[in-house]
């Protein structure tokens, strides 16, 4: 099963280069042990847009889409048999990075 695992933070580029050394180190061992799908850092939310194509013609609204203390700074898409070894690497990578984390599992596609 696939997890969703944000990165919160409330403060922009406030990664540090210890953090990114570690880091990397958690992508090795997630790669190593089968378990890396996709990772990213993700841009302040102030450089979002929205986007609402409900009506007739699309709404494109400077983000972000809530005002918020917390964001999503960045996140992994790990693969993992189970929510338990999920929570531990989850775990790992909070250590790593020295944030908290989010998980979620990530919905199977419709049959």
């Amino acid at each position: 099963m696939q997890y969703l695992v944000n990165v919160i933070d409330d403060r922009s580029e406030s990664g540090t280069a210890e953090e990114a050394l570690a880091i990397d180190a958690f992508n090795e061992k997630l790669v190593a042990g089968g378990n890396w799908v996709f990772a990213a850092g993700l841009a302040d939310p102030t450089a979002s847009t929205v986007i609402d194509g409900r009506g007739d013609e699309p709404v494109f609204t400077d983000g972000p889409f809530v005002e918020t203390k917390e964001w999503a700074a960045g996140f992994w898409i790990m693969e993992a048999p189970d929510l338990d070894v999920a929570l531990k690497l989850a775990a790992e990578g909070s250590r790593a990075c020295n944030r908290r984390l989010e998980i979620r599992p990530v919905l199977p596609p419709p049959e």
